[in-house]
């Protein structure tokens, strides 16, 4: 590739990258200011995946980056045996139930809404990579209103090397990943990754500090 191609592809990328930033618009925490919510209630992810496993390995990793931003959270398993023991086993039935009704309940001051787009392995012919995908929304428990909506994305791709070798080796390198992803539930760790990208306080446009942060009002 010529210089001068070279300096095209490397301003267009610069442009792209530019307008990604600049369509980044500020998100209005007006009313996740004015709740004030302390306590979350973390409902299991509504899976629309192929993958049956999706759920509970998200479910279990969402609480750590909440309580590490300042919030109290339910435990999960407390949460879990509450909903069955109510008759609901569904996490599309759980999110159906009101707010007020889960305020009742559970005595939160917000509940964490979340849908899973995309969880486990895919295989193409040149690579493979674990990739798990989820939305969010953090709903005020006293009135029903959002306070705050986002998503997020990891792939175990972001680790895997450049394989060397030519198309070959790419093959054998894709092979390899899914075979080691498959073995090894590459999709539960990376779940996590996605899940601290999604709930961690102080990114761009992410949730804000609780109050047991000591950045708690800082955002």
């Amino acid at each position: 590739m010529s210089s001068i191609r070279i300096k095209l592809f490397a301003s267009f990328m610069m442009s792209i990258l530019a307008t990604g930033c600049a369509n980044l618009q500020p998100y209005d925490y007006t009313a996740y200011r004015q709740s004030q919510p302390r306590s979350i209630l973390i409902l299991p992810p509504v899976n629309n995946s192929p993958d049956v496993n999706a759920t509970y390995s998200v479910f279990s990793q969402l609480a750590y980056p909440l309580a590490e931003s300042g919030y109290y959270v339910f435990p999960a398993t407390l949460v879990d045996e509450t909903f069955k023991q109510n008759g609901l086993t569904t996490p599309v039935d759980i999110h159906a139930v009101a707010p007020a009704k889960l305020q009742q309940i559970f005595g939160a001051d917000a509940a964490l809404y979340v849908v899973i787009t995309q969880y486990g392995s895919s295989y193409s012919v040149i690579k493979s990579a674990a990739v798990v995908t989820a939305s969010a929304k953090l709903i005020d428990l006293k009135n029903g209103n959002l306070l705050w909506q986002g998503a997020a994305t990891a792939s175990s791709e972001e680790s895997q090397g450049n394989s060397g070798g030519g198309l070959a080796g790419l093959l054998i390198s894709a092979i390899v990943y899914q075979i080691a992803n498959n073995l090894t539930d590459a999709s539960y760790k990376v779940a996590g990754i996605t899940s601290q990208r999604l709930l961690f306080a102080r990114q761009p446009n992410g949730i804000l500090n609780g109050p047991r942060s000591p950045n708690y009002g800082k955002d």
